[in-house]
Order: structure tokens, then sequence, then C-alpha cells
């Protein structure tokens, strides 16, 4: 099979197309005939052996997908052969087969296309996990979503819509802030022109926000951080802006807290919790309230631009590389 295949640690430019050897199912997996896989952050981390794991090589990125069900491992129930699927994937989406764990493969919803399919798990539920299981984000609160037009920004914004929240969206420019109000964002700050602090304060009549959902980290961290109000929660998600550092006494001070979140080991160590969240998600896409956005779609050919569409952050939603 054909795969976008990383032999030794270095830059995404070095990646290949080549051949490997088909997966072949353990007892609880699965072989998916891949149709389309997401592009996320952390597969440019991850061949650059800086991410939390590093696969033995040669592996493929490639962190979900969506497809058909191909070959079933013996002890699986819950799936059989050509069933329409999504699935969250340790890695190697980014090829014409891969293995999936049966409890981390789902239906593909009535409706939804592989595309939309291949970028939808991993988006949704590192935004839902984040948001409702450590964030705790209560209907009538304020959340404040940096990096809101990016692919997990976007989640973040219909989800505290879904909840009942009220989303301030911040985001680097007018176009962008613009998607933002198309996916139900109820404020926005553009962060380039405005100072964010201030912003934020003027927005809520100097109370502060509740939440605030930050996968962006650098110097926006320090002022999301004095966006908060009392009892306010900041979710560190990721840092595509680099890690930023913070002095616990701004957290003491105001009953503030920050809560790391981390879709990869939520799924071995919250199972119930990550169903629950898949549902719910699956529930609020059949209502309307969800509406993924894929703004580019790459053949697997051009994998290594797709990635590098998003790691130079001109993605506006998700990037899909289709097989």
């Amino acid at each position: 099979m054909r795969a976008l295949v990383c032999r030794e640690w270095g830059p995404v430019e070095a990646l290949r197309i080549e051949n490997m050897a088909k997966p072949a199912p353990g007892p609880h997996e699965m072989v998916l005939a891949v149709k389309a896989s997401a592009v996320n952050f952390a597969d440019s981390l991850m061949v650059q052996g800086k991410y939390q794991t590093r696969p033995e090589f040669p592996f493929a990125p490639g962190l979900e997908a969506a497809g058909t069900v191909l070959r079933l491992g013996e002890s699986v129930t819950r799936f059989r052969v050509g069933d329409r699927v999504m699935a969250m994937l340790d890695h190697s989406g980014f090829a014409e087969q891969v293995l999936a764990q049966e409890d981390q493969t789902f239906p593909l919803p009535d409706g939804m296309d592989f595309v939309t399919g291949g970028g939808f798990l991993t988006a949704y539920v590192s935004s839902h996990v984040a948001i409702r299981w450590q964030g705790r984000l209560e209907r009538g609160e304020t959340m404040l979503v940096l990096g809101a037009a990016g692919g997990v920004g976007l989640t973040a914004v219909e989800i505290g819509k879904a909840m009942g929240a009220r989303v301030i969206a911040c985001a680097s420019s007018a176009e962008k802030l613009g998607i933002c109000r198309d996916h139900g964002a109820d404020e926005c700050i553009d962060y380039t022109t405005e100072n964010l602090t201030e912003r934020v304060m003027a927005l809520t009549g100097g109370k502060g926000v509740d939440v605030c959902y930050d996968p962006v980290g650098g110097d926006l961290f320090d002022a999301a951080v004095s966006s908060l109000g009392w009892g306010g929660r900041i979710l560190v998600v990721g840092f595509v802006a680099g890690i930023p550092k913070l002095a616990t006494n701004r957290l003491l001070v105001k009953h503030r807290a920050a809560l790391g979140s981390s879709l990869r080991y939520f799924r071995s160590n919250r199972p119930d919790q990550l169903r629950t969240s898949v549902d719910e998600l699956v529930r609020w896409y059949g209502e309307g309230k969800l509406k993924p956005l894929v703004s580019e779609t790459f053949p697997l050919d051009r994998a290594v631009e797709a990635i590098q569409v998003l790691t130079s952050r001109r993605a506006r939603g998700k990037v899909v590389v289709t097989v």
C-alpha cells in the first residue's frame, strides 16, 4: 500500500510517498480502507520526534481517519466489513490502509461524508473533553476562544454555543473573525489591533471570562490569564505559538485554575467519558448545531503540502488529505 512515510526524525519536508506492508489486525483491531485523514498540528511534531509518543520507524503521520472496514480482528463485535466509520489513531492515517482499535472507532453519522468524517473526531472531541470535563463550562457562562478560526478553535466556538455559553472569539484578522461569527461567536476580538485583556473586560463589564480555551499559547497566554474573572479556568490545549510560563500567584489571588487537556491520554484513562463526548457531539451534529469546516483538501501525493498549510497557520478550519 502507499503511505506518507517517516523513516527518521526530521522536518515534514523529508517525508516521502512510499510503499509499506499492509497492516494485519490484532484481536481487537480493524483494518480500514482510508478515504480521508485530517491534518493535526501534532503530525508535524511527531515526525520531528517532539511529540508525547514516538512510534517505531517506519511509520506514517495521521491521527484520525474515515473510511470503510476492510478486515476484522477475531474479537471485534461492534463492526462488520464494509461499515462506514471514523477512528482516532495513534498514527498512520496518511496511508491507503490503517489499523484502528475497536474502542476508538465510531460509526460515521448519517449524512456525513468521508472528508468531513476524516476531520471530525480529533478536533471536536479534543475541544469537548477540554470544555466539558476539564473546564466544566456551565450554561450562561462566558468563554473566550483563542485561535478561534483554526481547526480546533472553531469546534470550541460551536461547542460553547451548544452548551449555552456566551462565546468571545479571538483571531488575527477580520476574515478569520467573520468565519467565527458564521459559526456562532457572540463577540469577536482582533488581537492584532485590539488589546485582548482590555477588550474582554469591556465586553464583560469588568467581570472577565469564566473559561478560556487556549490552543495557541505564546504571548497571548499572559493576556488570556489576565482576562479570567474570579474562579476562571484557562484550558491549556496546545502551544502552536510557543510554551508560556505562569506565575502561580496569578491563580491564587482570584481563585483561578490552569488545566491541561490531552485527548491522547484521555482516550485510555477515561473511556466512558470519551464515549459520552462522542455521543453528544454526534447528536449535536444531527441537530445542526455543529457545522464542520474543511477549508482545503489535498490528495495523498500532496500530504506534505497539506501539513505545511496547517503549520504555517494559514488554515481556516480543517485541512484534510484524501486517499
